[in-house]
């Protein structure tokens, strides 16, 4: 059973090299693959992909896409692919030893189509507010793995292949801002899709500088916010929408005031109430549309 690891990068050579040397360490799995995506217009990571397709221990695949967007990443990783199964993997995530076969463990025994596992954020040294940011970027969930109620984030996932029998599954028009992920498995929660969390399939996200600044992470958390609600519209799920929204303006109102409060004596807990009155806010304005893909990425420094 061929399981090919999806690693799409943008103008991340070093990282994406960690990601894929842990791809190369994983143990308890006999056939894998590397299908590794350019997503850069000058295609930046090109000479790179011919070297590790020469030197790599598993078969190494790789493509340019250079219309950049992450849905445009994705629907070419897809294209690639030959495994049975796919596993996706950011490029700036670095897998355990067992992550895939924690994923595959997880995928036999629940029977469920879709497995998510555990993701912990970790700041370069001597940042600023680090706890804030680990906080913000981790992914948790139940101590132990089973059935799932809720999709997660693609980033550390496990699907079959045959999921993804569109010729564009991801949708373009999350190119820019993302949640192209949420969209997708939100249509399969609709045809009854199943999904399961491997509590044992860990991997570390390395945070990069600029994403370690307060005002990036405050637009993240309410690009968090408003995921619920741009998937709602999606689906014309128009009471949904408006419950969302309700929630979020209180969330809102109660926490930005209760930031503004402890503020002085503690920047920490003052960042936590910022977070959740941030992600309240993109709830009630989920139609204003942040960018941290696409064209976003390409006006930022090769």
């Amino acid at each position: 059973m061929l399981v090919s690891v999806l690693i799409p990068t943008f103008r991340r050579p070093d990282s994406f090299l960690r990601a894929v040397r842990s791809v190369f360490a994983q143990q308890g799995v006999n056939s894998l693959e590397i299908v590794a995506i350019d997503n850069s217009p000058e295609g930046s990571a090109l000479a790179l992909f011919r070297q590790m397709e020469a030197e790599a221990p598993i078969a190494f695949r790789w493509a340019h896409e250079p219309k950049p967007g992450v849905a445009q990443a994705r629907n070419a990783a897809i294209k690639l692919a030959r495994g049975q199964y796919v596993a996706w993997l950011d490029d700036d995530e670095e897998a355990s030893p067992n992550w895939l076969a924690a994923l595959l463990a997880a995928r036999v025994t629940t029977g469920a189509q879709s497995v998510f596992g555990p993701v912990r954020a970790r700041t370069q040294v001597e940042t600023e507010n680090a706890d804030f940011f680990e906080r913000l970027y981790s992914r948790s969930g139940p101590q132990d793995s089973g059935p799932s109620e809720r999709a997660y984030g693609i980033g550390n996932s496990l699907q079959p292949r045959a999921m993804f029998d569109e010729p564009a599954p991801f949708d373009a028009r999350a190119d820019q801002r993302g949640g192209e992920d949420d969209v997708l498995f939100s249509s399969w929660a609709d045809a009854g899709a199943t999904f399961a969390w491997a509590a044992d399939a860990h991997v570390v996200e390395h945070l990069s500088t600029e994403r370690t600044h307060i005002a990036h992470g405050l637009k993240r958390a309410f690009a968090y916010g408003q995921g619920p609600c741009e998937t709602a519209w999606s689906a014309r799920k128009f009471i949904t929408l408006a419950r969302h929204m309700c929630v979020g303006a209180a969330q809102a109102v109660v926490f930005g005031a209760g930031s503004a409060i402890v503020a002085a004596g503690s920047t920490s807990r003052a960042l936590i109430l910022l977070d959740r009155a941030a992600r309240g806010a993109g709830k009630v304005l989920w139609f204003w549309e942040q960018r941290f893909y696409g064209q976003a990425l390409v006006r930022q420094p090769a």
